[in-house]
């Protein structure tokens, strides 16, 4: 999928169904992360793999974000500047182009995902204390549900589901995996 035949499926007013969230009894805190599309001849989506040394979610694929901070003036500046710390790419670099619906986290959080166009060259500088390694997927693969998998899970006796995509050596699941879905319904 090229930025062209993105743009024209991404930009419609219908009501796009989303993926189920993890119902929170308390109240969430705000967090918001970048899904950057890299503008290549066929787009890609960037992923992040979490340092194994991390107290939460070490090991686990995502994108640059994190909780907004007192300081942030809104969940946009929230994504970009956990963009340029984590992965060196300066906010400046960086086209909005829309977001998702918000997504609540088993662990607390009301995430926004904001999708984020970003043209090479790509200057990529990984916080090593935050980031183990970056890769991107193309995003034709992402969008197509084929190589979606979703695995049910119990907790507190109600059925959640936890989603999964494989990409080569690249496990992607959870919040993320369900970022990915809620992108491929709203351009299905």
């Amino acid at each position: 999928m090229n930025k062209v035949e993105f743009f024209q499926r991404f930009h419609h007013m219908r009501q796009v169904q989303t993926e189920p969230d993890y119902p929170l009894n308390r109240p969430a805190r705000p967090a918001a992360v970048l899904m950057p599309l890299i503008d290549r001849s066929e787009l890609t989506l960037l992923f992040t793999r979490r340092a194994s040394h991390l107290k939460h979610h070490a090991g686990q694929v995502s994108f640059p974000g994190g909780r907004q901070e007192p300081y942030d003036e809104d969940l946009v500046q929230t994504a970009l500047r956990e963009t340029t710390e984590e992965i060196g790419v300066p906010g400046e670099q960086v086209e909005i182009v829309g977001q998702l619906p918000r997504y609540r986290t088993i662990s607390g959080y009301v995430v926004t995902p904001f999708i984020g166009l970003i043209s090479p060259p790509l200057n990529l500088v990984p916080d090593r204390n935050e980031v183990a390694s970056i890769f991107e997927v193309p995003l034709k693969y992402l969008m197509d549900k084929g190589n979606h998998l979703t695995h049910l899970a119990e907790r507190n006796g109600r059925v959640h589901p936890i989603y999964f995509i494989h990409w080569q050596e690249q496990h992607i699941w959870g919040a993320t995996a369900a970022f990915v879905r809620n992108l491929a319904n709203h351009l299905a």
